[in-house]
């Protein structure tokens, strides 16, 4: 059965990383083993703004103070389109907290491409350091997790 879902993902920057999350510890995960930003699935009644607010919190301690709202990345695999919106915050306080979901760690910006991360990431990456104001990123992949179309829109 197909599934539709609603979820953030959202990069914290400072010094020149990205507060990275490399998936490792839930069952039956379609990201396990990847490296990707925080974030989840929307909650009833949730806005983009309250789920990567809530998202961010649970998952790293963290409290984002502002937000920037980048962009909207079409994920489909297998039965699943995810609608993921796209947040950067470099303004956030707390102390961080062990992630129940994977390991917790800053990379190098630069390096980041260099992880194992879903190939399709590498576009909004690269929309994100090109600072393009907002953007839609379409990214399909087969069974096997290969990227095999995608496309984008950059809006002014």
């Amino acid at each position: 059965m197909a599934r539709i879902i609603n979820s953030t993902l959202v990069h914290l920057v400072q010094d020149g990383k990205y507060l990275m999350l490399h998936r490792t510890k839930k069952e039956g995960d379609y990201n396990k083993d990847k490296w990707i930003g925080v974030g989840g699935k929307f909650e009833p009644r949730e806005s983009p703004e309250d789920c990567a607010l809530r998202e961010v919190k649970e998952e790293t301690g963290l409290t984002m103070n502002s937000m920037d709202y980048r962009g909207i990345v079409t994920f489909i695999y297998e039965d699943i389109t995810e609608y993921m919106h796209l947040f950067t915050s470099e303004d956030f306080s707390g102390e961080m907290i062990t992630c129940d979901e994977g390991d917790l760690e800053w990379v190098e910006i630069s390096k980041v491409c260099d992880l194992p991360i879903w190939e399709g990431d590498k576009i909004f990456f690269r929309l994100m350091e090109e600072k393009v104001p907002f953007f839609t990123v379409k990214l399909v992949y087969d069974d096997n997790g290969n990227l095999v179309s995608h496309n984008e829109h950059v809006y002014s």
